[in-house]
């Protein structure tokens, strides 16, 4: 701890706090179809983001006592608790990413850092540096077909994986956490690019936001 510096990013403070896409939403809207939608876009904003960086052993032991899920196995991998509020997600061999409930991210890593104790780790809170957007309905996988280069297909791309990959002309995190549901990790500063990319691919779907 003594050669780490922590703060909470979600202390008390006068100052109002907006998602990466409140400027979007003011700008190109939040469109609503009328009748029944085949693609639902919705921004899971605020949640807490942290990267693991270290061992898998030392990590895992660490994750599970505190998380009470482990580390993915695999490469690729993606994993959730029972409630599907808090996942992992392999991004390289020493690298994972942790998403949990907004709020929760502090406290996960005061905890972290004191169960690791000498270990050799790092943890950085990305929470505010990106956010996720949610796919859902049955034009999901095909709006992704003509927008991301990785493939898709369900022989390829399961429920429970996760690839970082090229999004239109920016990079992404593609997590597909259940059959109807796909998740984009976006960086804040290609959070309005991607929503308005996605409104105009997913026009010809009658896209619900």
């Amino acid at each position: 701890m003594s050669n780490a510096a922590t703060f909470d990013t979600r202390t008390d403070t006068a100052i109002p706090v907006e998602s990466p896409l409140a400027y979007s939403y003011r700008r190109s809207g939040a469109p609503q179809t009328g009748g029944p939608s085949r693609l639902q876009l919705r921004e899971r904003a605020m949640l807490g983001h942290l990267i693991l960086r270290g061992g898998a052993i030392v990590l895992d032991e660490a994750v599970r006592d505190v998380l009470g899920i482990s580390l993915p196995g695999q490469p690729q991998a993606l994993v959730q608790d029972a409630s599907g509020e808090r996942s992992i997600q392999w991004l390289s061999p020493d690298e994972w990413l942790v998403i949990v409930p907004g709020g929760e991210e502090f406290p996960l890593e005061t905890k972290l850092r004191e169960q690791l104790g000498s270990a050799h780790f790092a943890i950085s809170d990305v929470s505010g540096g990106q956010t996720l957007l949610e796919l859902s309905g049955e034009a999901a996988r095909e709006l992704l077909m003509k927008t991301v280069i990785y493939d898709v297909h369900p022989s390829n791309f399961p429920v429970g994986k996760g690839v970082t990959t090229v999004f239109a002309k920016a990079t992404t995190i593609l997590r597909r956490p259940s059959e109807e549901r796909w998740e984009l990790v976006v960086r804040r500063s290609f959070a309005d690019y991607c929503y308005r990319w996605l409104l105009d691919a997913g026009a010809e779907f009658g896209i619900n936001v």
